[in-house]
């Protein structure tokens, strides 16, 4: 695969709050400092959660990348992501995002196979790669 890239502005409003689009799309994003910070805002996206969904979002897309080349069948697939800040040597990093998926399959004997399919997309996942951040991955596989 060739080389890309992904365009994203940024226009302040008032306060800590901007909106930032990308020529790319058709849907502006709000975003903030979150309300943990001083004068942060709730209730907006914050750059937090905006790196906790981009390791959940990559996470799905490989997943749902290995899982049809693999010819994995599942009836559902749902991920929640915990993004964690944390201070460490002074600094606030994002130390861990943990990411909890159910996964729904038709067959038991599919289970094993699943959960390597779960690992392998993890470790693939190419914005995890990218990142200091630790991720933990929590599965849960139903029939």
């Amino acid at each position: 695969m060739d080389k890309h890239s992904y365009n994203v502005s940024l226009k302040w409003e008032e306060g800590r709050k901007g909106v930032m689009n990308s020529p790319e799309l058709p849907t502006k994003i709000e975003v903030a400092t979150p309300p943990e910070f001083d004068k942060g805002i709730p209730g907006i996206w914050s750059p937090e959660h905006l790196f906790t969904a981009s390791v959940l979002s990559c996470f799905m897309t490989t997943f749902l990348a290995i899982s049809e080349f693999s010819k994995l069948e599942f009836k559902s697939f749902d991920c929640d992501a915990e993004g964690v800040l944390d201070k460490v040597d002074g600094k606030f990093l994002m130390t861990e995002i943990n990411l909890k998926v159910l996964l729904v399959i038709d067959d038991e004997s599919k289970k094993e196979r699943a959960i390597r399919i779960l690992e392998k997309s993890e470790a693939a996942c190419l914005i995890s790669n990218s990142i200091k951040t630790k991720v933990n991955l929590i599965s849960d596989i139903r029939i």
